[in-house]
């Protein structure tokens, strides 16, 4: 009988068209492959989005290909060349240090319920071993670090926040210094692109004219082809990432979540969250909460986002001056605070359960964080809760009352808020469904993070995988996982990170 062969990445239409750009782009590398791999999880609901079957995750030719050891041979792995402002400073040494980017596998749309057309996916392998750029790196990638972004980027895709995705995470035998002495590991990245702002300021600062156009028509072509015939394709690009930019901010801002590392190295154009490193969900509120220990000044802290989201599209738009005239770059910005506020305050209502807009609904959000951080409340428990408030049962809100230090400010804030809901249609019960289908019950808390981490550094992969799963439906009640919707021991809270986390 003959044996039909499993579809696998070697199956998928591959063209690196990133190769295709000037040899300056970029640098050609092999991967450095881990010794002994071992599948720590697979992210399945990624490889559906590629049309790859789930049980292609049981093949050795899977493992190899996630750990470096085998590639298909249409794929031309490379490290892009890239520059960025690091906390506020600008940084021409930078590029992909211990990353590769293996090519674009575009998915047949026959083949996954989650695509409607056929889509291209970056396939991108972090941890790959040194290039060019690693700045005296090693050029690896640990398994505390791979763990914390795997499981982040499912935790957004489950909160419905565009981000880049984690089909897989190996770990080998070999070990590396970093705090202290731990196992090496591999991701494997899939995004729509790996194109970020840094990229555009590379040809800027380097005064690369010339190239800094193929940037940006290759950028159009591949990413933005609607905006092709555009008037003024250069300046709609830039008004497109300014408006996906301002959207991400504010729901980072309204789940709480703190990327720690705003670099514009770490920006994509697509308005997607990327590069997980110190990464923070919110549990005790602190509006200026920093995440990364090594930000002394609270550069990225919480409160800072949307601003540091400006700043760092002001510094695209300064990398774009000489193709774009400068009057309507700054126009174009001007527009980001106002596309900020409107779609923050469109996820605020909805967090707070309501449907109609009113003027008065500003001074409502503005209240209720602050009610917030004077009570020093847990935000995802908040929020979850919120969805039991009453117009008519004054016990169940008294409950909820004794859940706050300060109870007048309690007071204050829920008097606004009932006289709010009285504005609304929807009864309790109808409020309720519709605010727990975007206050999540499940959060990728970093205490959560480092117990699967102690977990899996003993072998036991077991955690990684159930929080998985967990994060893939924050939204849903779960109750066999009632533990992990628990608030942080005290040692948990207002955890800080290093880079290397």
């Amino acid at each position: 009988m003959e044996v039909t062969k499993m579809a696998g990445i070697e199956s998928l239409c591959s063209d690196n068209h990133y190769a295709e750009l000037p040899p300056s782009f970029y640098n050609k590398q092999q991967p450095e492959s881990i010794s002994d791999p071992k599948l720590v999880s697979v992210n399945t609901a990624v490889l559906i989005q590629l049309g790859l079957a789930k049980s292609y995750a049981d093949s050795d030719a899977f493992l190899q290909f996630c750990s470096g050891n085998w590639l298909p041979e249409n794929m031309q792995p490379l490290a892009m060349k890239y520059a960025g402002h690091q906390f506020g400073h600008f940084n021409p040494d930078l590029g992909d240090g211990r990353g590769l980017l293996l090519g674009q596998v575009q998915a047949d749309a026959s083949a996954s319920k989650s695509l409607s057309v056929s889509k291209t996916w970056d396939i991108h392998l972090k941890g790959a071993g040194r290039t060019p750029y690693s700045r005296q790196g090693d050029g690896r990638a640990v398994l505390r670090s791979s763990i914390r972004e795997y499981l982040c980027s499912a935790a957004m895709a489950g909160l419905n926040i565009p981000t880049t995705h984690a089909m897989s995470l190996v770990v080998g035998s070999e070990t590396v210094w970093r705090e202290s002495v731990e196992p090496v590991a591999m991701v494997t990245r899939i995004a729509e692109s790996h194109v970020r702002f840094g990229h555009f300021e590379h040809f800027y600062y380097s005064q690369q004219w010339d190239e800094l156009g193929v940037m940006l028509d290759y950028t159009i072509a591949q990413h933005f082809p609607d905006l092709r015939l555009h008037q003024s394709p250069y300046l709609a690009f830039f008004q497109r990432v300014i408006k996906t930019t301002a959207e991400l901010m504010a729901k980072w801002q309204c789940v709480g979540f703190v990327h720690g590392v705003m670099n514009t190295d770490n920006m994509s154009i697509l308005g997607q969250t990327f590069d997980y490193g110190p990464f923070a969900f919110q549990d005790n509120f602190d509006p200026a909460y920093v995440c990364n220990h090594t930000d002394h000044s609270g550069r990225y802290a919480y409160n800072q986002q949307p601003q540091v989201g400006r700043w760092n599209l002001m510094a695209l738009g300064q990398s774009l001056a000489t193709k774009i005239d400068v009057a309507d770059l700054n126009a174009a910005l001007a527009e980001y605070d106002d596309l900020f506020l409107g779609h923050y305050r469109q996820l605020m209502r909805a967090k707070l359960g309501l449907q109609t807009e009113l003027a008065e609904d500003s001074e409502l959000i503005t209240t209720t964080m602050a009610m917030l951080a004077t009570n020093s409340s847990d935000f995802t428990w908040f929020f979850r809760q919120l969805s039991n408030f009453s117009t008519k049962d004054e016990v169940e809100n008294s409950r909820f009352r004794d859940h706050f230090i300060d109870r007048d400010s309690f007071d204050e804030w829920a008097a606004l808020y009932l006289l709010r809901l009285q504005q609304e249609s929807l009864g309790d019960e109808q409020r309720k469904v519709a605010m727990d289908k975007v206050n999540p019950k499940f959060i990728l808390r970093n205490y959560l993070a480092q117990q699967v981490i102690d977990q899996a550094e003993h072998y036991d992969y077991s955690g990684v995988n159930d929080v998985l799963k967990i994060l893939a439906d924050p939204f849903a009640e779960q109750p066999e996982f009632e533990a992990y919707a628990k608030l942080p021991p005290e040692w948990g809270r207002k955890m800080m990170l290093s880079c290397s986390s």
